[in-house]
């Protein structure tokens, strides 16, 4: 929280929603990156992998209460009042396929299935799904944190590039993004390192 309003008031311009928008971005993004990073520095540091773990999953929640205040802020910065031209072309009819495919289209239409995935990881996030699913099926299922993490950085970077993000912000994305690919490398080559030995 104290990270999301220092970066709100670091932001220059005065419009609340796109502040408060580009905040809960970048602070969902470490909060994603945190929650990734746990596996990895357990198994650098050699240290047991249980199933669930209290402090990951707390990140997560917070990665995903973050990551939806951020959808639900965020589709409301550009073409205010008119969310589904996020997604279709304004004028149909003058495109074979009405689907946004052009940049912009591509960041939103990533955004939203990264925040659909978010949604059902935040919401399978408790002892009682662990349960219901199984350890088998509730770890399959939040294995999906890979792919939404991939959809995360793909809506992140067509961002960048659509809003000719200030260099600063460039720079924190990027590297947000890549201490969590390095950690996830690392955890990767360490774990079959000790599978071989």
């Amino acid at each position: 929280m104290l990270a999301g309003a220092g970066l709100y008031g670091s932001l220059p311009g005065h419009d609340w929603i796109s502040k408060v928008s580009m905040s809960s971005a970048y602070v969902s993004l470490a909060l994603i990156g945190l929650t990734l990073a746990v596996g990895p520095w357990r198994t650098i540091m050699k240290q047991k992998m249980p199933v669930s773990q209290d402090l990951r999953r707390d990140l997560g929640i917070w990665a995903g209460i973050t990551g939806l205040l951020h959808t639900v802020v965020g589709i409301n910065v550009h073409l205010r009042g008119r969310p589904w031209l996020y997604f279709i072309y304004e004028h149909p009819e003058r495109h074979a396929f009405p689907l946004r495919h052009d940049q912009f289209g591509f960041a939103n239409e990533s955004g939203l299935i990264a925040s659909l995935l978010l949604a059902m990881l935040l919401a399978t996030s408790n002892d009682w799904s662990l349960r219901r699913l199984g350890t088998p099926g509730w770890k399959k299922l939040q294995r999906w944190s890979y792919g939404m993490f991939a959809l995360v950085v793909l809506h992140g970077i067509l961002f960048q590039l659509v809003e000719k993000q200030r260099l600063p912000l460039v720079l924190t994305f990027a590297i947000l993004a890549g201490c969590t690919l390095v950690l996830q490398g690392a955890g990767y080559l360490r774990r079959r390192r000790s599978f071989r030995g």
